[in-house]
């Protein structure tokens, strides 16, 4: 059988898809602030969480650094776009910010690539803790560098503007008389690109590179017998996980409208890792429900704290709304790995094709 054919989606899932995207699109005309800020969070975690399931999930190389790469996004797009402001001490290089965020992205992908030497040749427990290096080095980094971070109380984040248009507040955009400020704007380029980084990742999967990836995750030793380049390969998809990282984190800076050097520590690079396991390793498509389940918690626990037992206010001591959500798919995460190793797109798939059976053996 064909790449080609084993790619295409059955017509059930061209129709949830089409579903799923109608709703997307139709949602900003209808949902309250909150909700659009906690989805612009999930989206762009779903593009990040597609880049390490390509590295962890597909290939097998545990990373817990990737908030480093979403940090260089970040601040990197900042870098960039932003004007030199000497009354505060920070420099820039007050590019167009598309310009800027593609050089961002490409920045984390040189990271990835000064990175991969390292990559290629460790692996398991040994990559993860190489990895974790960098998060303590990327901290120190961002506490540090002043002129380029902008220290412990981090940067403004200046606006994207393609073509004159702007994702911001001002100008606004009115649409069918419903006004289109700067969440709305920016839902629809998320949107876009996580489609777009998907399909990328999809068409990865179901190609060569995409069988030589889980040839090296199960079969290490048959993979290089065969003649696939181990090494080689590894380095690469730590790249491209790198760069999947960094567009997140551009659209994470985006939504936050000013980026914090503690957001991304440690505790960021479990919670992808969390994304991963319980949507389901190896999966586009659980990569985006485990990223949607842990990034929509806290916003949600936070929202609706007051109708949840046991939660308290944040800062009053008592177990608050982000300790909550930790808890929970903490929770979530050990029962995946006890019960649904294939996570939550293992088990639809094992549903899936249980109802498949059931419907060829029912007598007619």
């Amino acid at each position: 059988m064909s790449s080609l054919s084993r790619s295409r989606m059955s017509p059930l899932q061209l129709a949830g898809l089409a579903a799923v995207l109608a709703v997307m699109v139709i949602l900003p005309f209808y949902a309250e602030p909150f909700l659009m800020q906690a989805g612009l969070f999930a989206m762009a975690a779903a593009i990040g969480a597609i880049g390490l399931n390509l590295l962890t999930g597909s290939t097998g190389q545990l990373s817990l650094g990737h908030a480093f790469f979403l940090a260089i996004g970040a601040y990197g797009y900042v870098y960039f776009a932003a004007e030199p402001d000497s009354a505060h001490h920070l420099s820039g290089w007050g590019l167009p910010t598309p310009v800027a965020a593609v050089l961002a992205i490409a920045l984390a992908g040189v990271a990835g690539g000064l990175f991969s030497p390292i990559a290629g040749r460790l692996k398991g427990t040994y990559l993860g803790i190489a990895s974790l290096a960098l998060i303590f080095i990327g901290q120190h980094i961002l506490h540090n560098a002043h002129a380029v971070t902008g220290g412990s109380n981090g940067r403004e984040v200046p606006p994207l503007e393609i073509f004159g248009f702007v994702f911001a507040d001002t100008p606004e955009l009115v649409v069918l008389q419903v006004p289109f400020r700067a969440l709305e704007k920016l839902w629809f380029l998320n949107l876009v690109l996580l489609v777009a980084a998907a399909w990328i990742a999809r068409g990865i999967l179901r190609g060569r590179p995409g069988r030589a990836m889980n040839t090296i995750r199960d079969h290490e030793i048959a993979a290089g017998v065969m003649g696939v380049p181990v090494a080689r390969y590894r380095g690469a998809v730590f790249v491209l996980s790198s760069m999947y990282a960094g567009l997140a984190g551009v659209l994470l800076a985006l939504a936050f409208q000013r980026t914090v050097p503690d957001y991304f520590g440690f505790i960021l690079s479990l919670e992808y890792l969390a994304m991963i396991v319980i949507g389901g390793l190896g999966t586009v498509a659980g990569s985006i429900v485990g990223a949607v389940l842990v990034s929509m918690l806290p916003p949600l626990f936070t929202r609706y704290s007051d109708a949840l037992p046991l939660i308290a206010a944040s800062g009053s001591g008592g177990l608050d709304a982000a300790q909550a959500s930790r808890i929970l798919y903490g929770a979530v995460v050990i029962a995946v790995i006890l019960f649904l190793p294939g996570g939550l797109m293992g088990l639809w798939m094992r549903l899936r094709t249980s109802l498949a059976l059931r419907r060829k053996v029912r007598p007619s």
